[in-house]
């Protein structure tokens, strides 16, 4: 038996499917000592060396435990995922990976911590959330149109981005690169009509005590068409309470990339999978996908998988904590595999779950259970895991596990995994994504039976003040089916006042009074951190009414709040609606 190859008319990679490395080793090829494929096998009574330095023959002894393998299924592999890759671009992909991953620094602490930004953030509320922020520790991004003002009121070392959320295109993607949260401290202008002074005196005050009226943008281009450009700007880097659909099916239709079966026969093997869509074999008679197939060990194999073309775009899901798979079980360990890098053959992080027998159920694997591996080895000093940057999924059932241990559950022979879904997923408890600062009364100007006389003005001058409630109310409604996680503050009329005051947290949209801006944005960097503020929506005001000014001592101010035991008596579903729409309250 022969061996022939043409080495002009292939280029052969070697790829990183969580395997040992083949043991077909070729002597006396000047140079060339390891191949990672095996070619047919065939008998021949003479074969010639051809003189050209392109082609080479070479006489070996076959195995006779060797199994023939398929080139075909090898070269149908390849071209279905990128083609064959040229050696030059596979070593320059190498020596890039090798020198970067040596290079480059674990991310600091900081780098870690969720920036937050701050929409409106020259704003009475906005400005003072900047300043909570920072005096916390926490990065944060100001959103504002003026930079000139910005500094003056902010700094000069304060991290802007200069756009406007009433125009779409000004809200450019880079400036969210690195934002986990928001808040949302943009409102429609409103001053006196007869002019106010320098410092805004009568602003102040409250338009309790002056005529209002509308400056600059309407309400509607404000509340509304700017809610829903910013919540299109952040939905992708804040994440959505339900998670983001990789893989999945919407009624008998799959959701996601395209899918290929990656088997041991890149190296030689003769394991076979594929994966195959069946309409009601899934749970409760649903459709889903199902990942089978047949794992035998010779030829030094030893795996099947199936593997996703490239995401194009990237995926982006650095705003997730995990992916969730949801399977029937066979009782067998399984890989996933993650890839941040296009190349063919790249680190791929990687982590390992069971199954149960016969069992639907729900895996998560956080991504701080992926750990870098390059052909089942562990790679110490890769790059950081960058779920920014997902370029593809692989699902491997193999003999190997990582640094030449087994895979204890491992039996070769047929196999068969249905997965019905892959997402990104939120941990519990979420937390807010997205604070929003609305204001109190905004379910008002049409509610049957209110008496307006003893309204705030903004309820009796809605119509007035083009319909300022009404555009609120609906910006608001925006966020609360976005199915990003939020919280809705409504606060009574805004004073100057200093934190400090005893504080009146409801629902239902019913109270008046005044309350502390300071406040106000201490309240909203609370909301972000607490899980009993999240999908809730409330009103708060001071315990002390307008007639009385608030004051504290400088030398001796009062203590800061535990917010959370306000939000505790938070109840989700509860608008203010209800009263308008004549239903019950949502529980």
């Amino acid at each position: 038996m022969y061996y022939t190859m043409d080495c002009s008319a292939i280029s052969l990679p070697r790829p990183s499917y969580g395997h040992s490395q083949p043991q077909a080793v070729f002597p006396d090829f000047k140079g060339l000592t390891r191949l990672n494929c095996r070619f047919h096998t065939f008998p021949v009574k003479r074969q010639f060396l051809q003189n050209s330095p392109s082609k080479f023959s070479q006489k070996i002894v076959a195995d006779a435990n060797r199994k023939q393998w398929d080139i075909g299924r090898f070269f149908q592999t390849l071209y279905f995922f990128n083609g064959p890759p040229s050696p030059a671009k596979l070593f320059q992909s190498l020596i890039g990976q090798l020198s970067s991953s040596s290079s480059r620094q674990s991310p600091t602490e900081k780098e870690n911590m969720d920036t937050v930004l701050v929409a409106g953030a020259t704003g009475g509320v906005g400005k003072r959330v900047v300043d909570v922020l920072r005096k916390k520790g926490i990065p944060v991004r100001a959103l504002v149109r003026n930079a000139d003002k910005a500094r003056s009121l902010l700094g000069p070392d304060v991290d802007l981005v200069i756009g406007d959320i009433t125009k779409e295109d000004s809200l450019i993607p880079e400036y969210f690169q690195g934002v986990k949260k928001v808040i949302n401290a943009v409102s429609v202008i409103v001053g006196p009509k007869e002019g106010d002074t320098p410092d805004r005196a009568k602003y102040n005050q409250g338009i309790k005590f002056f005529e209002p009226e509308i400056k600059g943008d309407s309400p509607e281009l404000v509340e509304y068409v700017g809610m829903k450009n910013l919540i299109n700007a952040v939905r992708e880097k804040v994440g959505l309470r339900d998670g983001k659909i990789l893989f999945g099916f919407q009624g008998n239709v799959p959701i996601g990339p395209t899918w290929g079966a990656l088997d041991d026969v890149v190296m030689g093997g003769v394991s076979e999978s594929s994966i195959q869509i069946s309409i009601t074999g899934g749970e409760d008679g649903r459709a889903t996908g199902c990942f089978k197939g047949f794992v035998s060990t010779a030829n030094n194999g030893g795996f099947s998988s199936i593997r996703t073309k490239n995401f194009s775009p990237l995926e982006d899901l650095s705003a997730y904590d995990g992916l969730e798979l949801r399977l029937k079980g066979d009782g067998h360990r399984y890989k996933l595999i993650i890839r941040t890098s296009t190349e063919w053959d790249a680190v791929g992080y990687t982590t390992s779950f069971d199954t149960i027998k016969e069992q639907w159920q729900t895996v998560h694997l956080p991504f701080t259970s992926f750990r870098p591996v390059f052909r089942a080895h562990t790679v110490t000093d890769a790059a950081p895991f960058d779920t920014s940057r997902v370029a593809s999924l692989q699902l491997m059932y193999s003999k190997f596990e990582y640094d030449g241990k087994l895979n204890p559950s491992f039996e070769p022979g047929s196999f068969e995994l249905p997965v019905s879904s892959i997402k990104a997923y939120l941990k519990e408890p979420i937390t807010p994504r997205f604070v929003h600062v609305g204001s109190a009364g905004v379910t008002r100007p049409e509610r049957p039976g209110l008496d307006l006389s003893k309204q705030p003005p903004a309820v009796r001058l809605n119509k007035e003040l083009g319909y300022i409630l009404t555009f609120k109310l609906k910006g608001e409604d925006l966020l609360r089916d976005s199915g990003i996680p939020y919280t809705i503050i409504r606060p009574c009329a805004l004073t100057e006042e200093p934190a400090g005051a005893d504080l009146i947290f409801e629902q239902g949209d019913n109270i008046t009074g005044k309350i502390s801006r300071e406040e106000v944005a201490r309240i909203c960097v609370a909301a972000l951190e607490s899980s009993y503020a999240c999908d809730t929506t409330f009103e708060v005001k001071s315990v002390v009414p307008f007639s009385e000014p608030f004051k504290i001592d400088p030398n001796n101010p009062p203590a800061e709040k535990d917010y959370d035991i306000f939000f505790l008596s938070l109840k989700k579903g509860i608008t203010g609606k209800e009263a308008l729409e004549k239903s019950p309250v949502a529980v």
